[in-house]
Protein backbone atom coordinates (compact mmCIF):
# COMPACT_ATOMS: atom_id res chain seq x y z
CA UNK A 1 0.00 0.00 0.00
CA UNK A 2 1.15 3.07 -0.59
CA UNK A 3 0.37 7.34 -0.11
CA UNK A 4 -0.55 7.82 -3.34
CA UNK A 5 -2.97 4.94 -4.05
CA UNK A 6 -5.41 5.37 -1.00
CA UNK A 7 -8.91 7.08 -1.62
CA UNK A 8 -12.04 7.05 0.50
CA UNK A 9 -14.59 4.02 0.92
CA UNK A 10 -17.57 3.50 -2.01
CA UNK A 11 -19.94 5.80 -1.32
CA UNK A 12 -18.17 7.71 0.81
CA UNK A 13 -17.82 11.35 -0.72
CA UNK A 14 -20.78 12.64 -2.30
CA UNK A 15 -21.20 15.36 -5.50
CA UNK A 16 -22.00 19.03 -3.89
CA UNK A 17 -25.24 20.11 -4.62
CA UNK A 18 -25.67 22.75 -6.76
CA UNK A 19 -28.04 24.67 -5.98
CA UNK A 20 -29.73 28.20 -8.24
CA UNK A 21 -28.21 26.75 -11.28
CA UNK A 22 -31.16 27.19 -13.29
CA UNK A 23 -34.70 25.62 -13.87
CA UNK A 24 -33.50 22.59 -15.37
CA UNK A 25 -31.77 21.64 -12.63
CA UNK A 26 -34.50 21.30 -10.24
CA UNK A 27 -33.18 23.34 -7.90
CA UNK A 28 -33.30 26.92 -9.72
CA UNK A 29 -35.63 29.77 -8.76
CA UNK A 30 -35.42 29.61 -4.90
CA UNK A 31 -32.26 27.45 -4.37
CA UNK A 32 -34.37 24.73 -2.04
CA UNK A 33 -34.91 28.08 0.41
CA UNK A 34 -38.83 28.23 -0.34
CA UNK A 35 -40.12 31.48 -1.29
CA UNK A 36 -39.11 34.83 -0.15
CA UNK A 37 -38.85 36.04 3.25
CA UNK A 38 -36.06 36.57 5.74
CA UNK A 39 -34.45 32.89 5.90
CA UNK A 40 -34.09 32.77 1.71
CA UNK A 41 -31.52 35.91 1.92
CA UNK A 42 -28.03 35.47 2.14
CA UNK A 43 -26.68 36.09 5.67
CA UNK A 44 -29.33 34.90 7.46
CA UNK A 45 -29.32 34.16 11.16
CA UNK A 46 -31.75 33.21 13.67
CA UNK A 47 -31.50 35.41 16.86
CA UNK A 48 -31.19 33.96 20.28
CA UNK A 49 -34.78 32.78 21.50
CA UNK A 50 -36.76 33.77 18.78
CA UNK A 51 -39.75 31.99 17.84
CA UNK A 52 -40.71 33.21 14.38
CA UNK A 53 -42.90 35.54 15.23
CA UNK A 54 -44.73 34.09 18.45
CA UNK A 55 -44.42 36.18 21.29
CA UNK A 56 -41.59 34.93 23.31
CA UNK A 57 -41.57 32.60 26.20
CA UNK A 58 -39.66 35.57 28.41
CA UNK A 59 -42.51 37.85 27.61
CA UNK A 60 -44.72 35.51 27.90
CA UNK A 61 -44.30 34.71 31.48
CA UNK A 62 -45.28 36.99 34.00
CA UNK A 63 -42.52 38.54 36.65
CA UNK A 64 -42.54 37.51 39.82
CA UNK A 65 -40.48 38.34 43.34
CA UNK A 66 -38.16 40.61 44.38
CA UNK A 67 -34.28 40.52 43.78
CA UNK A 68 -32.73 42.19 46.90
CA UNK A 69 -29.52 44.05 45.09
CA UNK A 70 -27.79 45.06 48.71
CA UNK A 71 -27.80 41.24 50.08
CA UNK A 72 -24.89 39.83 51.68
CA UNK A 73 -23.88 36.39 50.21
CA UNK A 74 -22.11 34.94 53.42
CA UNK A 75 -20.00 31.60 52.67
CA UNK A 76 -20.96 29.95 56.50
CA UNK A 77 -19.39 27.83 58.61
CA UNK A 78 -20.55 26.32 61.83
CA UNK A 79 -18.45 25.63 64.51
CA UNK A 80 -18.87 21.98 63.89
CA UNK A 81 -16.97 22.50 60.66
CA UNK A 82 -14.65 24.56 62.37
CA UNK A 83 -13.46 21.99 64.23
CA UNK A 84 -12.84 19.27 61.48
CA UNK A 85 -11.40 22.27 59.16
CA UNK A 86 -8.69 22.75 61.95
CA UNK A 87 -8.25 19.06 62.50
CA UNK A 88 -7.79 18.27 58.79
CA UNK A 89 -5.76 21.16 57.78
CA UNK A 90 -3.93 21.63 61.17
CA UNK A 91 -4.84 25.83 61.53
CA UNK A 92 -4.58 27.19 64.43
CA UNK A 93 -5.81 30.94 63.20
CA UNK A 94 -9.07 30.96 61.51
CA UNK A 95 -8.88 34.04 58.78
CA UNK A 96 -10.38 34.87 55.20
CA UNK A 97 -6.56 34.10 54.06
CA UNK A 98 -5.77 30.80 54.98
CA UNK A 99 -9.41 29.74 54.22
CA UNK A 100 -8.50 31.29 50.54
CA UNK A 101 -5.13 28.83 50.78
CA UNK A 102 -6.44 26.04 51.64
CA UNK A 103 -9.52 26.22 48.59
CA UNK A 104 -12.31 26.58 51.09
CA UNK A 105 -13.06 30.12 50.08
CA UNK A 106 -12.97 32.00 47.09
CA UNK A 107 -11.22 35.43 46.78
CA UNK A 108 -13.76 37.58 47.26
CA UNK A 109 -16.13 35.49 49.55
CA UNK A 110 -17.43 36.75 53.12
CA UNK A 111 -17.38 34.50 55.83
CA UNK A 112 -19.86 34.05 58.72
CA UNK A 113 -19.68 32.17 61.32
CA UNK A 114 -22.37 29.92 62.68
CA UNK A 115 -22.79 28.36 66.20
CA UNK A 116 -23.69 24.77 65.05
CA UNK A 117 -21.63 22.18 66.78
CA UNK A 118 -18.85 21.71 69.66
CA UNK A 119 -15.60 23.49 69.54
CA UNK A 120 -12.97 21.71 71.72
CA UNK A 121 -9.65 23.59 70.35
CA UNK A 122 -8.55 26.96 71.14
CA UNK A 123 -8.72 29.13 67.77
CA UNK A 124 -8.03 32.64 66.58
CA UNK A 125 -10.92 33.74 64.25
CA UNK A 126 -10.76 36.66 61.64
CA UNK A 127 -13.93 36.55 59.95
CA UNK A 128 -16.44 39.03 58.35
CA UNK A 129 -19.36 38.09 60.47
CA UNK A 130 -20.47 35.87 63.43
CA UNK A 131 -23.49 35.18 65.55
CA UNK A 132 -23.85 35.46 69.03
CA UNK A 133 -24.03 32.30 70.21
CA UNK A 134 -21.11 31.26 68.18
CA UNK A 135 -18.85 33.72 69.55
CA UNK A 136 -19.59 32.94 73.28
CA UNK A 137 -18.82 29.17 72.21
CA UNK A 138 -15.67 29.96 70.84
CA UNK A 139 -14.63 32.25 73.69
CA UNK A 140 -15.54 29.91 76.25
CA UNK A 141 -12.91 27.40 74.80
CA UNK A 142 -10.31 29.85 75.05
CA UNK A 143 -10.56 31.45 71.62
CA UNK A 144 -10.92 34.85 70.28
CA UNK A 145 -13.10 36.62 67.23
CA UNK A 146 -11.74 39.77 65.30
CA UNK A 147 -14.14 41.36 62.93
CA UNK A 148 -12.76 41.92 59.42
Amino acid sequence: MNLHTLKPAQGAVHKEKRLGRGEASGKGGTATKGNKGAQSNTGYSSKRGHEGGQMPIQRRLPKRGFINNNRIEYKVFNIGQLEQIIEKYGLQEFSLETLYMNGLINKTAQVKVLGHGELKSKVSLKVNAISEKAKSAIEAAGGSVELV
